[in-house]
């Protein structure tokens, strides 16, 4: 296994937390022992098990500790709020949860791996920490789903659909490399389905293309 460079003396709880957090993002919960973690942290197991008693614990508290330093940047939310049509709103929103997801990539390879190997005891958790996020951006767009200007029944469906193009991306991109699967292709063809009739009319519209930005994935 190989290793990153290990964290400083620090306080002990501290080195233990940051020691898991990265070897749990980067060979999940089952490539990973309280040896490891112990080796990585320069303590004995019998330390990390008299703060942590399970790994599973341990586990859980990395993963909400990495959850709550998710943050929503003010400027970004003030362009979706500015926003003038229903291609601008969608690109703004995707533009919002990119910034603070993929800033965190150990959180997004956390909830990856979540999903793969631990149990639905986790998704509270998950769901706990993430719904700040969820619920800003969905009071954003229910006006303009109610509007009928985003083809969507439904905001929430509309947010977490974003959540997942970004959750998805870097494997989808790995399994199939140039195959239209990068981050930019998936919020594309997403972005021509829910704002159709925006981008027909746009592309219509003499001397105007349509353009999408998207943040490039780190």
């Amino acid at each position: 296994m190989n290793r990153e460079a290990k964290p400083g003396r620090g306080d002990v709880g501290g080195r233990i937390l940051a020691s898991a957090t990265g070897l749990f993002a980067n060979f999940g919960y089952n490539g990973v022992s309280i040896r490891d973690i112990a080796e990585h942290a320069s303590v004995n197991e019998v330390t990390i098990y008299r703060h942590y008693p399970r790994k599973r614990d341990l586990y859980l508290a990395v993963l909400a500790a990495e959850m709550q330093q998710v943050k929503l940047g003010g400027d970004l939310l003030a362009r979706i709020a500015e926003a003038r049509d229903a291609k601008t709103v969608l690109t703004h929103t995707f533009e919002l949860i990119s910034a603070t997801l993929l800033c965190r990539p150990e959180l997004l390879r956390l909830i990856q791996y979540s999903a793969l190997e631990m149990g639905e005891d986790l998704d509270p958790l998950v769901r706990r920490h993430l719904s700040q996020l969820v619920e800003v951006m969905v009071r954003y767009l229910e006006p303009w789903v109610s509007r009928g200007e985003l083809r969507c029944t439904n905001a929430k469906v509309l947010v977490l659909s974003l959540v997942g193009i970004i959750l998805s991306h870097r494997a989808l991109d790995r399994l199939f490399p140039g195959d239209g699967s990068g981050l930019e292709a998936m919020f594309g063809a997403f972005t021509e389905l829910i704002a159709l009739e925006h981008i027909c009319k746009e592309s219509h519209s003499p001397g105007r293309e349509a353009s999408t930005s998207v943040p490039a994935a780190s």
